[in-house]
């Protein structure tokens, strides 16, 4: 059964697991004691942190290791904020940014602080000049990462990098999708990872402060991992983690040439193979494993149970995959098409055979939950006055279904309004008309409630 979910969690690395059940035996004991087993224990850790160090680009007295990579994110980000509250309480991100990242400076806004969200483009990168701007004197910290977790996109680090060191801002790098196939470019101040993105185990983090960096790791402190990650370190999975970064970086220059051609075949066959469906994501500047697409007329979370069903494990940011229903941020930042979305990312290893058998699988999944949910045909109706449709109370996809049901019921140049109050029709009625070369004329409130989305049939 493929699993195309290595964006979520990689399948465990040989050499993790080999280093994993080696280190049970070896490192299991206090690294702090000064006994036989404590010093091997310590000696295990400290090998563990040297190579994670090389592989991250700073020195090991640079590097913690974290229960998470949410962890990190916060302790970063709140050690950061906190050793430069002289300057300002300013935080500046992405709008892309992981969740752990919005989370944090939701937290850090909830304390009387402010958080700025740099806008994206289409493809879901921010431009280094707007972000720049963003930097204002009482800026404490920057956020960005490396590469975005739902569409691929790599973000220019090296440009931002460089504004930020002008304006003598701290840059904090979440590398948590990339590490595993490189480095990050030089620049950063602080970066964190996680372990069971590169094919780690779960449950191992990093942090990585670059010395001169002001810092006050925040919350109760002892004398592990330098105060910034206090309790027993998980020496076992601390080594398997090192170990599996190290390989799959040796790896990672091949591997990723054989992934990018799979998924260059997956960003090309899928628009000839499913009509109304818009690939989303820089199609040159992004990770080789990773690809997102999303589909009119779908309920995302039917089309992912129904690839399940043919043996395909992904994921999606589609409103309709999240229980509290409401569209990706990511999608949203982008200003992109959310509903049925489907995110791709091939863990290493994948075969072409299993790419070339997920392409036949999809179209005909794809077709059947739109029949199911009474999809229109294109058989010609004889036009009306422009028409209300009243989709209120129902969701995604079912609003914009609604519309492309009547759109050919009026006349050109009349109009449809689409009274909807689920949160995806914001995005997705939008789309609908740039994909299908109809007019979005706006939006405004509803008096039944909700909003009234309004289109104009162009063709």
């Amino acid at each position: 059964m493929p699993y195309f979910d290595a964006a979520s969690a990689a399948p465990l690395h040989p050499v993790a697991r080999q280093a994993l059940q080696a280190a049970l035996d070896e490192g299991w004991a206090d690294p702090a004691r000064l006994y036989r087993e404590g010093r091997r224990a310590r000696l295990l850790l400290d090998a563990a942190r040297e190579t994670a160090a090389e592989a991250v680009g700073c020195r090991p007295d640079e590097l913690v290791f974290t229960p998470s990579g949410t962890r990190a994110v916060h302790s970063g980000i709140a050690g950061a904020l906190a050793g430069r509250r002289r300057i300002g309480s300013r935080l500046v991100v992405s709008a892309v940014e992981h969740s752990s990242v919005l989370h944090a400076g939701e937290a850090h806004e909830a304390a009387g602080g402010s958080m700025a969200q740099v806008p994206v483009d289409r493809y879901g990168a921010v431009d280094p000049e707007v972000f720049a701007g963003a930097l204002t004197p009482d800026t404490a910290l920057a956020c960005l990462q490396s590469a975005n977790h739902e569409v691929g996109t790599e973000q220019p680090v090296a440009e931002v990098a460089g504004a930020c060191r002008e304006a003598g801002v701290p840059l904090l790098v979440d590398a948590a999708q990339s590490l595993g196939w490189g480095r990050v470019p030089e620049g950063w101040s602080l970066l964190t990872g996680s372990a069971h993105k590169w094919g780690g185990p779960a449950g191992v983090g990093l942090l990585a402060v670059r010395k001169g960096v002001r810092f006050a790791a925040q919350g109760p402190a002892d004398e592990r991992e330098s105060g910034r990650a206090p309790g027993f370190e998980n020496i076992p999975a601390i080594v398997a983690a090192a170990a599996s970064l190290r390989a799959v970086r040796d790896e990672a220059a091949a591997e990723a040439v054989r992934l990018r051609a799979l998924v260059d075949r997956i960003r090309t066959r899928v628009p000839e193979l499913v009509p109304d469906v818009e690939v989303v994501g820089d199609p040159l500047r992004r990770l080789p494993h990773l690809v997102t697409f999303s589909c009119l007329y779908v309920d995302g979370e039917t089309v992912l149970a129904e690839l399940d069903r043919s043996g395909f494990s992904v994921s999606s940011g589609s409103s309709c995959t999240s229980s509290t229903l409401t569209p990706s941020h990511v999608l949203r930042a982008m200003g992109v098409l959310s509903e049925g979305n489907v995110r791709v990312s091939l863990p290493a290893g994948t075969s072409e055979q299993d790419v070339d058998r997920f392409l036949e699988v999809l179209p005909g999944v794809v077709a059947a939950v739109r029949e199911h949910l009474g999809v229109p045909s294109a058989e010609v109706r004889p036009a009306a006055d422009s028409l209300v449709v009243d989709a209120l109370g129902r969701r995604c996809p079912i609003p914009v279904i609604e519309l492309a049901k009547v759109i050919g019921d009026v006349p050109v140049g009349a109009t449809v309004t689409v009274l909807a109050d689920d949160e995806a029709a914001r995005l997705d009625i939008p789309a609908w008309c740039e994909m299908r070369g109809q007019q979005y004329v706006g939006e405004s409130p509803s008096p039944k409630g909700g909003t009234a989305y309004v289109v104009r049939r162009v063709s």
